[in-house]
C-alpha cells in the first residue's frame, strides 16, 4: 500500500480538498488497493472540524465527497506511515520538516512543485477563491498520481 497525506495549515481548506480529489482520481483509475489518501495540519486550530463550508461546496460541483474526512494535526509517527508528505505552501513545507524532524527528506514536498507552476496553493480561507484552489490542486494531484505511476509499477494502467 502506498499512502499519500496532504498537509496544509489548518486541515479544513487545502489538504482535505486535496484528499478528496486524489481519492476521487485513484478511486476512477481503481487503484483504492495500491493507494491510501489523508490529510492534515501543522497547526491545531481545527483538530476533529470536517472541511471548510466552501471547500465541501467546491467538491460538491464535481461530485466529490469530503466523507470521512476530519481535520487532525501532523503527527511525528506520520514521517514512517507515508510514502508521500504533500505541503501545500512552502511555508507548511518548512513546518512539515521541522515537525518531523526530517530537514531534507525527499518523500517531502511542495505539491505544485509536480506541475509547471511551481508555487504555493493559494489559501481560500483567505482569498475567497475557492475555484482557484481547486483547479490547482486537481492539475497537482493528476501530476502526483503520473509520478506515482511512473515510480510504481504496481500502478501501471
Amino acid at each position: 500500500m502506498i499512502n499519500v497525506l496532504f498537509v496544509c495549515l489548518g486541515n479544513i481548506c487545502r489538504s482535505p480538498m486535496a484528499e478528496a480529489v486524489f481519492r476521487h482520481l485513484v478511486e476512477k483509475e481503481n487503484l483504492s488497493n495500491h493507494i491510501r489518501v489523508d490529510s492534515a495540519a501543522t497547526s491545531a486550530w481545527h483538530i476533529g472540524d470536517p472541511p471548510h463550508q466552501g471547500t465541501i461546496t467546491k467538491l460538491k460541483e464535481y461530485n466529490m465527497s469530503t466523507k470521512g474526512i476530519i481535520g487532525r494535526q501532523l503527527q511525528k509517527e506520520d514521517f514512517e506511515k507515508f510514502d508521500y508528505i504533500i505541503g501545500m505552501d512552502e511555508s507548511n513545507v518548512n513546518n512539515i520538516r521541522e515537525m518531523l524532524g526530517q530537514p531534507d527528506h525527499l518523500k517531502v514536498m511542495r505539491f505544485l512543485d509536480l506541475t509547471e507552476h511551481r508555487k504555493d496553493v493559494p489559501d481560500p480561507y483567505y482569498t475567497g477563491d475557492f475555484q482557484e484552489t481547486y483547479d490547482l490542486v486537481l492539475e497537482g494531484c493528476q501530476a502526483l498520481l503520473d509520478k506515482m505511476e511512473a515510480e510504481h509499477e504496481e500502478l501501471s494502467r
